[in-house]
């Protein structure tokens, strides 16, 4: 399991999991901001999280 706070500034963490509501492969991402904000989504991969940080960091 994920726990944000062990996050540093800059940093990424990410977990795939199988959705027990979609029956589906997902990937739950946390990305901590180098100003120390928290950044967190899931998506289907891994590339589509780190899509939709660099336009949150936008």
């Amino acid at each position: 399991m994920l726990n944000p706070r062990n996050l540093a500034n800059g940093q990424e963490q990410h977990e795939t999991f199988r959705s027990s509501v979609t029956r589906k492969n997902a990937v739950q991402y946390d990305y901590r901001h180098t100003d120390g904000e928290l950044f967190s989504c899931i998506k289907p991969t891994l590339e589509a999280c780190r899509r939709a940080k660099g336009k949150w960091i936008k």
